[in-house]
């Protein structure tokens, strides 16, 4: 692989902002590298549409960042990839990363009674791809519940309060009776939740998060690539990395703020991209 190769950037997707829990910890694992952050908030959220609908935004907007030059590809949502993983990986000619897989390796090395809980969109729960990857592992129970008004409090700014605590405890009311010792996140959203989740679990239930998990998974990979961007005395023309924000929505500016008061990210401009949808080859 070549300097150049070497230099594009990695690029990420979500259907609004909870993938920058995922960016940031991309940025924190590998702060060398550049990036192209892409959030659908003009279609968000994901989780009530039709997963074909899903298939079809993510696979625009993934072919859109191809278009743009990336090295690598990561599926920072949950929904899109349950919808399309394997699309993603027949179609693409460059290395795939999403957020599932490896956040239920983890879930399956931390659990110790065997008994995990899962909280996702609807429709990731409806794809039923995580039991079928855990069910790799026959003797853990997985307890599955959707939490279809976490997205819409995430991107409302509204991750703490009464409110937030009640519609907490309605959800997760029926995984705590289930005695779970691990909670998987299932959303990129939900991590701005934390402290909600936590005070109804309990906090001797592990809670296993998407962000941390995928970012040790990009750094593998490119690593096992030889795709890292080379640094210090490596670099043929040493330049500092670039990070771009890209939005579909008219809001860019609520993105912004979003982003700023939820994660302490300072962003200088969001780029509006255009949306259209695209015709997928039939099969």
């Amino acid at each position: 692989m070549t300097e150049q190769a070497n230099d594009r950037p990695i690029g990420v997707f979500d259907s609004g902002v909870g993938g920058l829990t995922v960016a940031r910890a991309i940025r924190d694992q590998l702060p060398n590298e550049s990036m192209i952050y892409v959030g659908d908030t003009a279609r968000t959220p994901y989780g009530p549409r039709p997963i074909a609908e899903v298939r079809s935004f993510a696979l625009e907007i993934l072919d859109g960042l191809v278009e743009q030059g990336v090295k690598m590809l990561v599926i920072a949502c949950n929904t899109a990839s349950a919808a399309m993983l394997r699309d993603a990986h027949e179609r693409y000619d460059v290395p795939v990363v999403e957020v599932i897989g490896p956040t239920v390796r983890s879930a399956m090395s931390i659990t110790r009674n065997g008994r995990v809980g899962l909280i996702g969109t609807a429709g990731t729960i409806q794809s039923r791809v995580y039991d079928d990857l855990f069910s790799m592992r026959p003797e853990i129970e997985l307890t599955a519940r959707a939490c279809p008004r976490f997205v819409e409090l995430v991107e409302a700014g509204r991750t703490s309060g009464p409110e937030v605590l009640e519609i907490a405890e309605e959800y997760l009311a029926p995984l705590v009776t289930r005695r779970i010792d691990t909670l998987v996140l299932g959303c990129t959203h939900y991590p701005f939740l934390r402290g909600a989740i936590r005070q109804v679990v309990g906090p001797e239930v592990a809670l296993v998060s998407s962000d941390i998990e995928t970012a040790a998974e990009v750094y593998r990979v490119l690593t096992q690539r030889g795709l890292l961007r080379a640094t210090g005395a490596e670099a043929i023309a040493p330049a500092e990395p670039e990070v771009r924000y890209e939005a579909t929505g008219d809001d860019t500016a609520g993105f912004v703020e979003l982003a700023r008061r939820m994660l302490g990210i300072g962003i200088d401009a969001v780029d509006h991209l255009a949306t259209g949808a695209i015709r997928l080859p039939n099969g």
